[in-house]
């Protein structure tokens, strides 16, 4: 009972006393009417786990729209550079994705529903404050691995505005 205790203690602290970091892409939310949300927990000091949940609101007809309608993405990054307000990382990435499919047959326009994962790798930079205040910015590209209807890539792009606790 008492190694139990211990265990479970150590594990909650080991949570706890993490660093974590809670962010909106605001990119995404001001100019593709997209919400991306993302959460990132720290393994080491250079290297973390994340899970961003992407949904668009923008309507499938739009000219300038993410093809995907949600996309649920967990990453892992490694940081680079640890020791300055801006650093440098890698990040590889499995994107669970469902959209429509622009398709053109004969001058009429349909879409196609899909659902598909990419996996894919992206890099970016990451600012922080003393306080806690976040900034990172990024881009990458997954391919689409499973469906024939869902398009050949899918985009990572963002600028995320957050906060470290």
């Amino acid at each position: 009972m008492k190694k139990s205790i211990l265990i479970l203690t150590l594990l909650f602290s080991t949570i706890i006393f993490s660093q974590q970091e809670i962010k909106l892409n605001m990119g995404n939310a001001l100019v593709l009417k997209t919400i991306d949300i993302s959460y990132e927990y720290y393994l080491k000091e250079d290297t973390s786990i994340g899970l961003s949940g992407l949904f668009n609101f923008e309507k499938k007809t739009s000219d300038f729209r993410y093809n995907e309608e949600s996309m649920i993405t967990p990453y892992l990054r490694h940081y680079f550079t640890s020791d300055q307000n801006w650093n440098l990382f890698g990040e590889g990435f499995f994107g669970v994705n469902t959209g429509y499919k622009k398709t053109e047959i004969g001058g009429i326009i349909d879409y196609k529903r899909y659902s598909d994962s990419a996996l894919g790798i992206a890099v970016g930079s990451k600012y922080l404050s003393e306080s806690g205040f976040v900034v990172d910015v990024y881009g990458g590209v997954g391919r689409n691995l499973f469906s024939a209807n869902s398009p050949v890539l899918a985009l990572r792009l963002g600028i995320n505005v957050g906060w470290r606790f």
